[in-house]
């Protein structure tokens, strides 16, 4: 029966050993998942502030009064005179 006993206690202490180091290695990744949740939550919040950074950069520059000051310098265009405007009818 001793024998028996014996074999019983070292199979408890092999399944004690085995499940100590699975708990330190869940730890670990634990750890290292968090750390890159974090990362990518910093990364996340960047993409964000740039993303609406754009999206006012791309309304200023698609202003009516903007597309106007383009229109009139770089373009050389102006508001037609009543005598350039031509009317058009359609059937």
């Amino acid at each position: 029966m001793s024998g028996k006993l014996l074999f019983g206690v070292g199979l408890m202490w092999v399944a004690v050993i085995l499940s100590s180091l699975s708990v330190v290695y869940i730890t670990q990744r634990s750890r290292e998942l968090t750390a890159e949740l974090g990362k990518t939550q910093k990364a996340h919040d960047e993409l964000r502030y740039e993303q609406e950074r754009l999206l006012l950069e791309k309304g200023a520059w698609s202003a009516y009064s903007r597309v106007e000051q383009v229109a009139r310098k770089k373009l050389k265009m102006h508001a037609p005179s009543p005598s350039e405007q031509v009317l058009v009818v359609t059937d």
